[in-house]
């Protein structure tokens, strides 16, 4: 990775993403010497243009940001960063400094505490003991509420009807899990058929 750190006096510009929804979570500054501490440590550090010094994200709130994948831009002037933010990302509380949580990408987040309770066999676990169960009883499920999920959509509770699709989609889940298929492949899937 070459990156022109001389276009602008020492420092690029770095946007921060979150690894799994792609929301934009802060921008900040790095120097080369912040780059390197970056790729070796894999926990992102800036360079503080207030406090003109290296500074760890997370250094006093404990709310690390650790690296998942480094790419540079066409001009090789800013890098986005990928990340798992260990808790909120802005000083002022929010989870990122443009706002609070995106909901687009939180069936990314959702298909990863699934996959972790069924990887990790959490035996208090609902998701895990149905895992456990099998495939057969698992597509069971799936069929189930899709049928209760038919029959809310013909009357007019919006409420019923939203619990119930979100019933569906969470054993839709599961279901991908079991299957080793993850919701980006549907997704590719998805848009290969876009034309």
């Amino acid at each position: 990775m070459n990156i022109n750190f001389n276009k602008s006096k020492g420092l690029v510009p770095v946007i921060i993403q979150d690894d799994i929804t792609l929301q934009v979570l802060m921008l900040g500054y790095m120097n080369e010497e912040a780059f390197e501490k970056t790729k070796i440590e894999g926990i992102v550090t800036f360079f503080s243009r207030s406090k003109n010094r290296l500074w760890t994200k997370g250094e006093e709130s404990g709310n690390f940001l650790t690296v998942k994948s480094i790419d540079i831009d066409c001009d090789q002037d800013t890098i986005l960063i990928k990340v798992i933010p260990e808790n909120i990302v802005c000083h002022t509380g929010s989870f990122s400094c443009f706002g609070d949580k995106n909901s687009k990408g939180f069936l990314y987040e959702l298909e990863g505490k699934i996959n972790q309770r069924i990887d990790e066999k959490v035996e208090d676990s609902y998701t895990y003991s149905l895992y456990q169960k099998g495939i057969n009883k698992v597509a069971q499920k799936v069929g189930e509420e899709a049928v209760e999920l038919v029959i809310e959509a013909k009357d007019n509770n919006d409420d019923l009807f939203k619990n119930e699709a979100a019933d569906l989609l969470y054993h839709y889940l599961i279901l991908l899990k079991a299957k080793n298929i993850s919701l980006e492949d549907i997704e590719e899937t998805l848009m290969s058929r876009d034309k």
